[in-house]
């Protein structure tokens, strides 16, 4: 298993079009990723329940995954949601 945490910058959460853009990167991986908040665990290849978790601005979420390309998967989804899925700032 590989692990990292990642704080939400853009002004709207991981609403719709970056939730999409997530599970469109998450999906190119063999790997089992999930997203983990407030305790509870969202499958990182559904829209569904990505949407579902409600994460706004400023929350920590962590991202893991298991499976052959594990570290490769987390570390391509945190650098998306570290570069505010290639958006400026508040541009969301």
């Amino acid at each position: 298993m590989f692990r990292a945490e990642v704080q939400l910058i853009n002004e709207t959460g991981l609403h719709a079009r970056p939730a999409s853009l997530f599970v469109a990167a998450a999906k190119k991986y063999q790997s089992d990723i999930a997203i983990l908040k407030d305790g509870e665990e969202y499958d990182a290849k559904s829209i569904l329940s990505v949407l579902s978790m409600g994460a706004y601005k400023g929350e920590s979420l962590i991202i893991s995954a298991v499976g052959t390309d594990e570290k490769e998967a987390v570390l391509e989804l945190k650098a998306l949601i570290v570069d505010n899925f290639g958006e400026r700032e508040g541009s969301l």
